[in-house]
């Protein structure tokens, strides 16, 4: 029988060795391929970010990043799939800022953002996009809206609680007060192919899931929500110069592990992570894409997360908005 005092030197052993044990699993990690889960349909943001930002941690971490899509739910599906790994490196979630809408939008989305996530990242960010289908008779925002003032059309979006959702009730509901009706596709890429169809006319996405169909005019892009016009897109005013101020929103794509995972193995992908970003043909490969790296600490990221909750959660509220 273990005494209190043989118990007590015990743990002060698991104390001492438990930093150097979590040392040489980072080491060793990873040593099979990691699982990927981004909660979205292909051809949108995350999608798109985890494939490119997945290849380079593959070639510098020597085990293939497995990118799985599980679309559904605004991304609460996906998410709550990893929420429940276990926290051992080999599972992780790359997202978008759905990931810290949904938590205001959804009385359970099956997570906690601050309490069953490790931050490691945030890879990259980029302004949504009010865009029609090359059928409709608008050149610029003002134009389209007063057509919409007769027609109360809907308009396309990723996702219920998606930043785009939310760009465009803003704009369309809150100020523009129009009787206008989201429509909830699974992921930009579906979006925005229902806007080329014009089923809906028009839509809101992160730019790089209509960007193909604007560039060949099978869309027209109206208004950017970034402060400044993107260089892709340099004809496209902001939403400020098309008469409403004050709107600056972005679709950020993130990487997460479970909570629990190592702080060692967080920091390892953090870092291979930053060195990606900082690689300058992955940098082109977004600058075509209108995508800006972000890149920084897992602090930041989780600093970041914490003041982006209460940020769309007035969102949410002022535009009385409900799941889909």
């Amino acid at each position: 029988m273990k005494t209190p005092l043989r118990l007590a030197a015990l743990a002060a052993a698991w104390l001492v060795a438990a930093p150097c044990l979590a040392q040489a699993d980072a080491q060793d990690w990873p040593s099979r391929p990691v699982r990927v889960l981004a909660p979205f349909a292909p051809g949108g943001p995350v999608d798109i970010i985890a494939r490119l930002v997945g290849q380079k941690l593959t070639e510098s971490l020597g085990q293939q990043m497995i990118i799985e899509n599980r679309p559904g739910a605004g991304g609460n599906i996906g998410t709550g799939i990893v929420a429940k790994a276990a926290p051992d490196g080999y599972t992780m979630l790359a997202t978008s800022s759905a990931f810290v809408v949904n938590v205001s939008l959804f009385p359970n989305p099956g997570y906690d953002a601050q309490r069953d996530f490790a931050p490691v990242v945030v890879a990259a960010k980029q302004p949504n996009v009010i865009f029609v289908s090359a059928g409709v008779p608008a050149r610029t925002l003002s134009e389209f809206l007063a057509i919409a003032r007769k027609t109360n059309p809907g308009f396309a979006s990723p996702g219920s609680g998606t930043t785009p959702h939310l760009t465009a009730e803003t704009v369309f509901r809150v100020i523009g007060k129009l009787d206008m009706t989201a429509i909830h596709f699974k992921g930009a890429g579906p979006s925005a192919a229902a806007v080329v169809a014009g089923e809906p006319p028009v839509g809101c996405g992160a730019i790089s899931g209509p960007l193909p169909y604007i560039k060949s005019g099978k869309l027209r892009a109206l208004a950017v929500s970034s402060a400044a016009r993107v260089p892709t897109l340099p004809d496209v005013p902001t939403l400020a110069e098309s008469g409403f101020p004050g709107i600056e929103d972005y679709t950020w794509v993130g990487i997460l592990f479970p909570a629990g995972t190592p702080a060692a193995i967080v920091q390892k992908l953090n870092a291979a992570a930053n060195r990606a970003l900082q690689s300058p043909d992955l940098r082109e490969r977004f600058a075509a894409l209108a995508f800006e790296p972000v890149g920084g600490s897992p602090q930041q990221f989780a600093e970041y997360i914490g003041t982006e909750i209460p940020k769309w959660a007035k969102v949410v509220h002022a535009g009385h908005i409900q799941p889909d």
